[in-house]
């Protein structure tokens, strides 16, 4: 079929489509956090946070870093970015 999705862009939009992980794609578009910061924030199990975060990270959405002991995730793709955003944005606007 003509004009089909690659299957990166797919995984991506799937991965997104996640409540939870679209809440914490939004959270790290201006600011990194460690996993404890998004499982208190959100309310849910670290475990939890964690594998959310994995899978945000193998799509290319978030990157990490480690800062000692703690790694930190950050929303610094663009192209995601741009699609958050438009995911967000009201209706209508």
């Amino acid at each position: 079929m003509d004009g089909e999705l690659p299957v990166e862009e797919a995984r991506l939009l799937k991965v997104l489509g996640h409540p939870l992980r679209l809440r914490i794609a939004v959270g790290l578009m201006d600011e990194a956090h460690c996993v404890g910061e998004v499982w208190s924030c959100l309310g849910i199990a670290q475990a939890e946070a964690s594998r959310h975060l994995a899978l945000l990270r193998e799509v290319g959405a978030v990157s990490c870093t480690r800062e000692g002991k703690q790694v930190r995730y950050r929303l610094e793709n663009d192209r995601v970015r741009r699609l958050i955003m438009a995911l967000t944005a009201p209706a209508g606007g």
